[in-house]
């Protein structure tokens, strides 16, 4: 396979005039080309290389593409071509594994979050469910994973929304380290989150049958009398 292939060179920019930041799914241009990670110069259609890139079972090229370094944005096109083949890497089994964390938790393109979190591999999941540029959606399905340390990074990640963490509060399988994280919320972290969301996570730690009792026993003098009473009646 000849290196220089994997693109990351020039193509048209988007229809608005700019790099779309790897928030579509796919390449949908024909574009050539050219300078390639750690290769020289060549020529080879967008949708040409995503297929090439999402099929590959050369884990070398693979591990190259995943780890090199973003074009600068100024370069609009080469940006936006990069991150959409970095999707069809993400998407690649045959990436390594570590690569493929890496990328799950460095990466801030919704595109490639996704593809990452729908990963084999809990670890990977993990990464995507602990990565601070997900949007709240996103972390929000990752509380729901079969895998519980993939849903206890999802509930200590600051973008999940007071819903998630609400039910994470109540579900008899948030480990209690979780669970300890989860109850100080408003109080010792995020003093600054409202004050009745804050309240009403802080009270389903409290009837957690899992809860640490420790934690309980902090719970029984929690500002909140709601939160307290509901602690104290365990």
């Amino acid at each position: 396979m000849r290196q220089e292939q994997v693109a990351d060179g020039k193509i048209q920019a988007d229809g608005n005039g700019g790099a779309r930041d790897g928030a579509h799914s796919g390449p949908d241009r024909e574009d050539t080309a050219h300078s390639a990670p750690g290769g020289e110069e060549g020529h080879e259609a967008l949708t040409v290389s995503y297929e090439r890139l999402r099929h590959s079972t050369d884990e070398e090229e693979l591990h190259e593409f995943a780890r090199h370094p973003l074009p600068d944005r100024s370069d609009q096109a080469a940006f936006s071509r990069f991150t959409a083949l970095l999707e069809a890497v993400a998407g690649n089994a045959h990436t390594p594994v570590d690569d493929r964390v890496f990328l799950a938790g460095t990466m801030p393109f919704p595109n490639i979050l996704v593809k990452l979190s729908q990963d084999v591999e809990p670890a990977v999941r993990r990464a995507v469910a602990a990565n601070t540029a997900d949007k709240n959606w996103l972390v929000g399905l990752l509380t729901k994973d079969p895998d519980p340390s993939v849903r206890a990074a999802a509930l200590v990640n600051p973008m999940t929304s007071w819903k998630m963490r609400l039910e994470g509060a109540e579900d008899p399988r948030t480990d209690r380290v979780t669970l300890a994280f989860l109850s100080e919320l408003g109080v010792d972290r995020e003093p600054d989150a409202p004050a009745v969301l804050a309240s009403m996570v802080r009270r389903a730690v409290a009837l957690n049958p899992n809860t640490d009792p420790a934690i309980l026993d902090r719970l029984r003098t929690d500002p909140s009398g709601e939160v307290a009473r509901a602690a104290s009646g365990r």
